[in-house]
């Protein structure tokens, strides 16, 4: 039985863009009446975190770590956490 097993760059590339693109959404949740997109994005990065740190991937950890910061203080900051 043949199984696919992932290469570590693949998973580190794949770290990177889940991180990129979770500040990207970040950025798009600032904008007035798309503060649920905080609700997206942040398990997303919290993905982007894990496969990150299984690859020791530092730009994929910082971006994703970033993301979450940013997320769940505009969701404490806006209500949406208590």
């Amino acid at each position: 039985m043949i199984t696919f097993v992932p290469h570590t760059t693949t998973m580190k590339i794949i770290g990177f863009l889940f991180g990129l693109l979770s500040l990207l959404l970040s950025l798009i949740a600032f904008i007035p009446m798309l503060g649920w997109l905080n609700w997206l994005f942040v398990p997303f990065a919290i993905i982007g975190l894990i496969v990150s740190s299984i690859t020791n991937s530092s730009g994929g950890k910082t971006m994703s770590t970033v993301a979450i910061i940013i997320g769940l203080l505009r969701l404490i900051l806006g209500g949406g956490v208590l």
